[in-house]
């Protein structure tokens, strides 16, 4: 499956701080709507972020862990939903100039039921929600950096 990209008028470590927020999860990422508790240290190797998924009242809880890091170029997720199963994320970050970024989305399933699905089917349901995440990420990004200012 082809990454999603978007680019923001913010330096790397502007777009990664948005990211270091774990509490700030769920108003980027489509689906997550409520924030239980993120571990400290997030967003450490093997710390977690404790969400819901879905609409009240029809909510599931859902775990996200990091699988790797390389701050401020790289997150590595696992986010987990029973019984769907998981998916792995990679957000790659690369600065195209100063205060410049291109954000890169990559998600697939790796376990459970959504691995049944073949790659394209999952790229229609993925892609344009990872789409509307990554812009949701991108004005976060944008409005922290004019605070910052």
């Amino acid at each position: 499956m082809d990454p999603v990209e978007i680019t923001v008028d913010a330096s790397a470590e502007q777009t990664f701080a948005v990211l270091a927020d774990g509490w700030m999860y769920a108003t980027w990422v489509v689906g997550a709507s409520h924030i239980r508790d993120v571990d400290p240290g997030w967003p450490a190797v093997g710390t977690r972020i404790h969400h819901s998924v879905g609409t009240w009242p029809l909510t599931m809880s859902d775990i996200t862990k990091v699988h790797d890091v390389d701050p401020p170029r790289m997150l590595e997720l696992e986010a987990k939903l029973w019984p769907v199963g998981s998916a792995w994320i990679r957000l790659e970050l690369v600065e195209l100039a100063p205060q410049r970024t291109k954000i890169r989305m990559s998600e697939r399933a790796i376990s459970g039921l959504a691995t049944l699905l073949p790659d394209q089917v999952q790229e229609l349901v993925l892609v344009p929600r990872n789409k509307e995440s990554l812009s949701r990420l991108a004005d976060l990004v944008i409005g922290r950096s004019r605070d910052s200012k």
